[in-house]
């Protein structure tokens, strides 16, 4: 079996894991000390794999376009945006899917009650069991959710330093999620009875009604690779307010950047005052039920299905394969 025959992806997720160990891991692993040099897998004295792979890969990937282009940049490379840019004719971004056998209003087993953008009756029962759930007090104003990994990198510590303001707004707030212990600490101290609900936990059905449940979903993420949550949102017709970095700016349309394709809202400054700009904006938006059913019906529509992404993959497999058949004929 000759290895030339082959051909190699290497995904990239989240750069900044990127599996570093002493040299002397190469003899253990049968590889030779040629290797171990700034061009191939040397890193600051260090083993680096990731370095490896991507130095060796025929092709790599990214799971978002943009994050595709952003890990070439000193904000976002890591280290390793030299190399990457040098090899940027195979670096490709393809979307992270949607597994909408889990992820779907009409047929969720945990929450209340069922919906599509046909029959939206079951969002407000799902509202409801929400409030009731978290101890939140009745009141005309939206309920922004946020879920995930409690920690800098998704922006939970902006988030927090937000939330006072948030309330003052009108809005009540419910976070879910473990990390940190610093940003943690920071959430909990948000809590207030009625108006913010903090959840140091984790807990999938809760996750899944805090999706159905909210009005606004709150991705304010540093830098995130893809996202998943706001595509979740976006199909349980609850628009995403990210902040305007890797997938989250491939797949959210802003209300205002392009008002007759919005899927939600974008803040592109990492800034305490950028996000509650688009949090007035949300609730400026609450305000107006007739704009605010047709983006929440465009969101709904959006498809971000394994399939999609699956096509994509396929292509360039079948591209790859094609190109080391042909050089492996002249």
């Amino acid at each position: 079996m000759h290895l030339d025959l082959f051909a190699t992806v290497l995904t990239i997720h989240n750069l900044a894991y990127q599996g570093t160990f002493p040299p002397d891991v190469l003899p253990v692993l049968g590889l030779p000390w040629d290797l171990f040099n700034l061009e191939q897998m040397e890193f600051y004295g260090k083993v680096n794999f990731l370095k490896g792979g991507l130095c060796f890969a025929d092709r790599i990937t990214t799971v978002s376009p943009r994050y595709a282009r952003e890990v070439m940049t000193p904000l976002f490379g890591c280290g390793l945006e030299g190399l990457l840019a040098r090899r940027a004719g195979v670096v490709h971004g393809i979307l992270n899917g949607v597994d909408y056998g889990e992820w779907s209003p009409a047929s969720d087993p945990f929450i209340p009650a069922h919906f599509s953008a046909d029959a939206m009756a079951g969002k407000a029962a799902c509202r409801a069991a929400l409030v009731e759930k978290m101890g939140l007090s009745d009141g005309p104003g939206p309920i922004f959710g946020a879920v995930g990994r409690l920690a800098a990198q998704k922006g939970f510590d902006l988030l927090a330093s937000v939330v006072p303001e948030m309330v003052a707004l009108g809005a009540r707030v419910v976070i879910l999620g473990t990390g940190e212990a610093l940003v943690e600490d920071m959430l909990a101290r948000c809590a207030i009875p009625g108006k913010v609900a903090v959840r140091i936990a984790y807990d999938n059905a809760l996750a899944h009604l805090i999706e159905a449940g909210s009005d606004f979903f709150v991705m304010p993420s540093r830098y995130e690779p893809c996202g998943l949550n706001q595509l979740y949102s976006m199909a349980y017709g609850t628009l995403p307010i990210v902040h305007a970095v890797g997938g989250l700016d491939d797949t959210v349309v802003d209300v205002d950047e392009d008002p007759d394709q919005a899927t939600g809202l974008k803040f592109r400054t990492f800034t305490a005052e950028a996000l509650l700009d688009r949090v007035r904006r949300a609730i400026s938006l609450y305000g107006d039920p007739e704009r605010l059913q047709k983006v929440i019906s465009r969101a709904m529509a959006q498809d971000y299905s394994w399939d999609v992404a699956a096509r994509k993959y396929l292509t360039l497999y079948e591209e790859l394969l094609e190109s080391r058949r042909v050089g492996q004929a002249q």
